[in-house]
Parts: C-alpha cells; sequence; structure tokens
C-alpha cells in the first residue's frame, strides 16, 4: 500500500474505488485493481 501526502486524482482513478475513512486515516481502496491502494494520514496520540 502506498503512503501518500495527498490523494489528488487517486479517488476518480477508477470507477470501483472507494474512499474509506478508519481510525483517523484515509484509504483509498479498489477492489478490481487493488495497485491503487493509498493511505494517508496518521493516528494521533492523545
Amino acid at each position: 500500500m502506498k503512503v501518500r501526502s495527498s490523494l489528488g486524482s487517486r479517488k476518480t482513478r477508477s470507477r470501483t474505488t472507494q474512499v474509506v475513512k478508519r481510525r483517523g486515516r484515509i484509504y483509498v481502496l479498489d477492489k478490481m485493481n487493488p495497485r491503487n491502494k493509498v493511505r494517508i494520514g496518521f493516528k494521533r496520540r492523545g
């Protein structure tokens, strides 16, 4: 999975792309083409 500083056009790369927020991180998932997976953000402590 790629770690990016910004998502840009990754969100709209294909029709099967989903943008999901989990535990303070934003993930871009693509079931048809798993190479498009991207993670952005970090988990804050405190």
